[in-house]
């Protein structure tokens, strides 16, 4: 092909020469003058192929050029030198390297043509293009391969099912190297493809149940589909989407189920199932039972879940009446498709045998639940009802009952008549209702049990009383006048008559101050009976009412309503006396309000008194505990823990507690007593305590060198009526006004021995 190609182009170069030529000869020989300038024709390059050495291309002159060799050609511009190359004398173009048209298509050249001798241009730069011919080298792509589609099961032929492209990166201008033809190289005889488009269609219906994928093998093959062209495949995955085209069938045409004749309304009998070989929403179905035998005995429902019909329990069964029931149960497509409807493709029917089974039952009471009624009060033993139970199977079993309740102790019944009597009297005002439980049990057989509710109401007598319906706080002013309305009243009654409560209400004695009116609507008004009620003459009024009730018997009761007269001010209202209650309270009641003061003033009094006592037994300084405080103070003259032993503290202290003496270098007096003896009556010997005073003075002044003793004793007690003051020297010892100190310590104690 390429051989063929390559000659092509050499045939076509010869003829383009050969027509030139002629031109030529045909201008000179009717001398026609032209304008001088480039000799050039189109150049063209065959694409791939190989150069082991330079190939010819075409050759570009002047005619100027006289072959004498005085021309020079000069090539410039796209790929000169590097991939296209010239004779400088002749003008011939050779190509150096293989050439891709995909990659580059053509290349735009110079020319100059330069005299040698002279070195001018003879010519002008003069610009030409060097095409790249295509040759066959790509095969086709496919764009967006692999593909994928769904289309509905059982489409008819010639629907669209999707389009392929495939791309050619040949020159599409040239030749049949860009030209695809598409075909199905798998995927007959259910797709077709059309050639040129590249469009799929169906090309025969596909049912899904069959099969729900296809894998179809596409091919574009350019050339026109000719020997020699190149090709590629892609895959088109069709998945077929189910439609509704499949009725449900039941797995089997008959059903056979049992159930118990004690089965409760709305149990399970049984479940029946139909297949259907859509999916999705297309394989849902409902279950429906025909209007035929006894349909009317059971009810079914779709467990959507699992696809089943259950059936249940419709009514209730007895095995002695009826020992078996059929029916007919459809399953329905709930989504119907309308082009299958004209088949009749969207239900199945089966039977379903229904057969009850027989069991030893319990007894069955007359009625469900049980309604009784009794009078409060009534004596014990009193009749409240009976209950009535039978053995379903045969009726001359005899029935034992028991009361099955809290209220056990309340009632009794009667072991074999199922008589209900009262076992302690009943108060309505405690609880009207009761709920009792009632169980029956065959006498030959005790483990079959039934239970019944029997609800005993408790019926009012009237035993109570009416009261005054709350404490009231009844105020009348000090100006009222005669018929004025101070208080309404009214009552309440724990009974509760089937007629609603009536009261009414009277005064127990005749009354000066006050009167009651009865409403007549379980409502009565206080009204008065004088003008002014002064605080001076009687602040607080009892006034007795007597209500009455309209029961059989009727009850009446006496109370007592307190009436306190109130300073209402000038515009008589009485709020402003329940506001200041307490205020009216101590106003009227000022006794007794000083009698409380004083006895807490005197309680206060007791208390202060006991804590003086209290106190004054304490002992202000206990016997154990040790009252020295020693205060050390040091500056940059301090003697040290010299300082703290400065005086022996022993003999300070209480007797009473024993230390330890520590051993000293020093001889110090340990036998002065302190001015808290002193105060006891048991302290210092004063004569002693002046020699230890001077031995300590003299010992000052005769140790120059030492520095003072900083210590300050500070004790807790040193006696009533003490004038030493602090016995501490804080001054140095060479301070002159230790001498002075002493001197007055020793009078101190002289008058002190005084």
């Amino acid at each position: 092909m390429m051989l063929a190609g390559q000659f092509s182009f050499l045939w076509l170069n010869f003829c383009i020469h050969v027509l030139n030529s002629s031109c030529q000869q045909y201008q000179s020989s009717n001398h026609y003058r032209v304008k001088r300038g480039w000799l050039w024709n189109q150049f063209y390059v065959l694409e791939e192929q190989e150069t082991t050495e330079p190939l010819y291309v075409g050759q570009l002159k002047s005619d100027l050029d006289k072959q004498d060799g005085s021309f020079k050609y000069i090539l410039l511009g796209d790929g000169a030198r590097n991939i296209f190359t010239m004779n400088e004398r002749t003008g011939e173009i050779y190509v150096l390297k293989k050439l891709d048209r995909e990659k580059k298509s053509s290349y735009t050249l110079r020319a100059q043509a330069i005299n040698i001798v002279t070195g001018v241009p003879v010519e002008a730069e003069s610009e030409f293009i060097i095409k790249i011919q295509d040759i066959n080298d790509n095969e086709p792509k496919f764009i967006k391969g692999p593909y994928f589609t769904t289309i509905p099961e059982m489409s008819p032929e010639g629907t669209f099912v999707m389009q392929v492209t495939a791309t050619d990166m040949d020159d599409p201008n040239y030749g049949n190297s860009a030209r695809l033809i598409y075909s199905v190289l798998q995927g007959q005889p259910h797709f077709s493809i059309e050639p040129k488009s590249g469009i799929i269609r169906v090309a025969s219906q596909m049912d899904r149940e069959a099969k729900d994928q296809y894998h179809v093998v596409i091919q574009a093959k350019d050339m026109v589909g000719n020997v020699g062209g190149l090709s590629s495949t892609t895959t088109v995955t069709i998945n077929l989407s189910d439609v509704n085209d499949n009725p449900p069938k039941f797995q089997q045409k008959l059903y056979d189920m049992t159930i118990l004749e004690t089965a409760l309304i709305g149990e399970i009998v049984g479940a029946v199932m139909a297949d259907d070989r859509d999916i999705g929403e297309n394989a849902e179905m409902v279950y429906k039972i025909e209007e035929k035998g006894d349909f009317s005995m059971f009810d079914i429902s779709t467990d959507y879940a699992t696809q089943e019909g259950v059936i249940t329990l419709k009514k209730g069964l007895d095995y002695e009446s009826r020992k078996r029931y059929s029916i007919r149960v459809k399953a329905i497509n709930k989504h119907i498709d309308e082009s299958f409807l004209k088949h009749g493709l969207f239900e199945d029917t089966t039977t379903v045998i229904v057969r009850v089974l027989d069991i030893d039952e319990p007894p069955v009471f007359s009625l469900n639940e049980y309604f009784m009624e009794i009078p409060e009060n009534s004596d014990v033993g009193s009749y409240i009802g009976s209950v009535t139970a039978k053995d379903p199977e045969n009726t001359n079993t005899p029935i034992r009952y028991s009361l099955q309740s809290k209220h056990f102790r309340l009632f009794d019944i009667d072991v074999h008549l199922g008589k209900i009597t009262s076992a302690i009297p009943l108060d309505r005002e405690e609880a009207i209702w009761y709920n009792v439980t009632i169980s029956a049990a065959e006498a030959t057989n005790l483990a079959h049990v039934s239970k019944v509710p029997v609800y005993i109401r408790v019926t009012d007598v009237n035993d109570n009383a009416p009261q005054l319906a709350e404490e009231y706080e009844t105020y009348v002013c000090e100006q009222s006048q005669l018929g004025e309305p101070i208080q309404t009243i009214s009552a309440v009654d724990k009974d509760d008559p089937i007629n609603g409560q009536h009261f009414s209400f009277s005064e127990a004695t005749d009354n000066t101050n006050f009167t009651i009116i009865d409403n007549k609507d379980n409502t009565a008004t206080i009204f008065t009976l004088r003008d002014g009620y002064g605080p001076q003459a009687n602040p607080v009024f009892n006034l007795i009412v007597i209500i009455s009730d309209n029961g059989i018997p009727p009850h009446s009761s006496t109370n007592s309503l307190v009436i306190q007269v109130c300073d209402c001010g000038m515009d008589g209202n009485t709020m402003l006396c329940k506001h200041q209650g307490i205020l009216f309270f101590l106003r009227q009641n000022i006794g007794v309000f000083i009698a409380i003061l004083a006895c807490t003033f005197l309680l206060l009094v007791m208390v202060f008194l006991l804590l003086i006592k209290l106190r004054k037994k304490h002992t202000p300084f206990s016997k154990k505990e040790d009252f020295r405080e020693n205060i050390v103070q040091y500056d940059d003259e301090g003697g040290g823990e010299e300082d703290t032993e400065a005086f022996d503290l022993n003999s300070l202290t209480n007797q009473a507690v024993m230390r330890e003496h520590k051993p000293r270098n020093r001889k110090f007096r340990g036998d002065i007593q302190s001015f808290y003896r002193m105060s006891l009556r048991l302290g210092p010997n004063v004569t002693v305590f002046r020699e230890f005073l001077s031995e300590k003075l003299e010992e000052a002044n005769a140790d120059i060198f030492e520095h003072s003793l900083d210590s300050l004793q500070n004790y807790a007690f040193e006696g009533s009526g003490s004038l030493a003051g602090s016995l501490s020297s804080i001054e140095s010892d060479s301070d002159p006004d230790i001498q002075n100190i002493c001197n007055w310590e020793l009078q101190v104690l002289d008058k002190l021995q005084l």
